[in-house]
């Protein structure tokens, strides 16, 4: 049963990932798109500013789901770095969990953001969508950092052999 509850998780985490991903693409997309209508067409994506600043804000927040999970973001360990294996241990489950708590409240606050502005009706200057469903998409993402990194929690605490540890010092050690 731990198997298949472990590959459930995964299959979540992959999927979190793959949706980063693919936002990481649509950004560049319409980056790319914007820019090549701009110099040889001498013409825009009508909205293509808001479009962009609401797709980079959803990267951001489902880039947070795709590192927090891993570990892979940037971090200054020095600490952790000289500490022997269990205390490396206390110093993962405690930075996670105030991870955990951060990421939290700011889905908290994301949610309230996501609520403003569909009651107060935001939306795009020049065609007039309404913001809040982009606002909506980013808040996933949070969730799914929360969900991410509380998956992470429980595993740093019960089942650290599932955790995909990446530490670029100890590879250099061996």
């Amino acid at each position: 049963m731990a198997t298949r509850s472990a590959s459930y998780m995964d299959r979540a985490i992959n999927t979190i990932e793959w949706l980063a991903a693919i936002f990481v693409g649509i950004v560049a997309l319409n980056i790319f798109v914007a820019v090549v209508l701009r110099k040889f067409f001498d013409t825009s994506i009508p909205d293509a500013y808001d479009f962009g600043r609401m797709l980079l804000g959803i990267l951001i927040f489902w880039g947070i789901a795709a590192t927090s999970y891993r570990g892979g973001h940037i971090t200054v360990d020095l600490v952790w770095t000289a500490a022997g294996p269990r205390m490396k241990r206390v110093i993962d489950v405690f930075a996670t969990l105030v991870l955990l708590f951060v990421v939290a409240v700011q889905t908290a606050m994301l949610f309230d953001k996501v609520r403003g502005t569909y009651v107060d009706n935001v939306q795009t200057y020049d065609l007039n969508i309404p913001t809040w469903p982009f606002y909506a998409v980013a808040w996933a993402g949070d969730v799914c950092a929360v969900l991410l990194i509380a998956i992470r929690t429980y595993r740093l605490i019960f089942h650290p052999e599932q955790l995909e540890e990446i530490h670029p010092e100890q590879k250099a050690d061996e």
